[in-house]
């Protein structure tokens, strides 16, 4: 009867075994500090993105977190991921603008601990992530090709009659944008203004080079990638306006990783007390305190809750024109 029994008894301990190690594989997945600190190591998600991310190991986020996980004691890693998926390495579900549900979402590997990248705070990124404090400015333009003849708008002094003065002139225009990202379309309503919108599935940072080949005679650019387009290009480009409100960047989290987060938001704070937060604005965008003064002053040795980003406005415009 023993004998009978020793190859079940081996199918059971083998498949044990096989559980034991699906288990221990799946295990590193997510986890909040304490986890991360056992790991060892804490994982950068990152895309190429305008001096966010360079792609040549550095970046202005790159360079934040790196001086995370050596402030955690812990091994920086950067993973390497794209605007479609990034939420989903992040968050385990693949969520979208059309399904912001976490519970409803399909599952996904998780890749990463924090997703920084010059991720832009939208409504419907925060139902499925825990953002940090802000950690930079930004806004959405209107940029045209140099030879078009969309003229940039007079300013009003209201960021809100600039954008409807934008709007105004988009009729009829190809505009040129990207789906599931801060440059879509869909996000400002711009089918309301009868533009003929060209979406194509480019990075960011190729989104400029498509204008000036004639892929659209509009675009929409950040105000981060707009200042690295205007001054690689010079004169190939006008600002036309804006068609968004000022908006803010962070790092993204895990909703389960609240220590984490608030660990970030402390470490970050410590950056703008001690200068290194504004030395590495100079380094990696040194025009974007005259654009967006006030959130950069409030960060000058402060720490605290969220401040809002001042409005680009007319005067960031003017700036970014002379810039050209």
């Amino acid at each position: 009867m023993p004998l009978r029994l020793r190859p079940l008894r081996l199918v059971a301990a083998t498949l044990a075994a096989a559980l034991a190690l699906s288990a221990s594989a799946a295990e590193p997945a997510g986890g909040d500090l304490d986890a991360i600190r056992a790991r060892g190591v804490l994982r950068h998600l990152g895309i190429r993105y305008a001096s966010f991310v360079t792609g040549s190991g550095d970046g202005f986020d790159v360079e934040i977190v790196r001086r995370f996980a050596a402030h955690l004691g812990v091994r920086y890693e950067f993973v390497e991921t794209d605007w479609t998926t990034a939420l989903a390495d992040l968050t385990g579900r693949r969520v979208s603008p059309a399904l912001p549900d976490l519970a409803a979402a399909p599952a996904a590997p998780v890749r990463g601990d924090i997703l920084a990248t010059g991720l832009t705070i939208l409504p419907w990124r925060e139902r499925v992530a825990a953002f940090s404090r802000p950690v930079f400015p930004t806004q959405v333009w209107v940029v045209a090709r140099a030879d078009s003849s969309v003229r940039p708008i007079v300013p009003a002094g209201e960021v809100g009659k600039d954008i409807a003065a934008v709007r105004a002139g988009l009729a009829g225009r190809r505009l040129l944008g990207v789906r599931s990202t801060c440059l879509d379309p869909a996000l400002y309503r711009l089918e309301q203004t009868r533009a003929r919108l060209v979406l194509e599935p480019l990075r960011l940072d190729e989104v400029a080079p498509a204008l000036i080949r004639g892929d659209a005679e509009l675009a929409l650019l950040d105000v981060a990638d707009a200042m690295i387009a205007l001054a690689k290009w010079p004169g190939a480009l006008k600002v036309i306006g804006p068609v968004s409100e000022a908006q803010e960047m962070a790092a993204a989290f895990r909703r389960d990783a609240p220590r984490l987060r608030e660990a970030f938001d402390v470490f970050l704070a410590d950056l703008e007390r001690d200068g290194t937060y504004a030395s590495l604005v100079q380094a990696y965008f040194p025009g974007a305190p005259l654009h967006f003064r006030a959130f950069f002053e409030a960060r000058r040795g402060e720490s605290g809750p969220r401040t809002p980003a001042a409005g680009a406005g007319g005067d960031a415009r003017e700036r970014a024109d002379g810039a050209r």
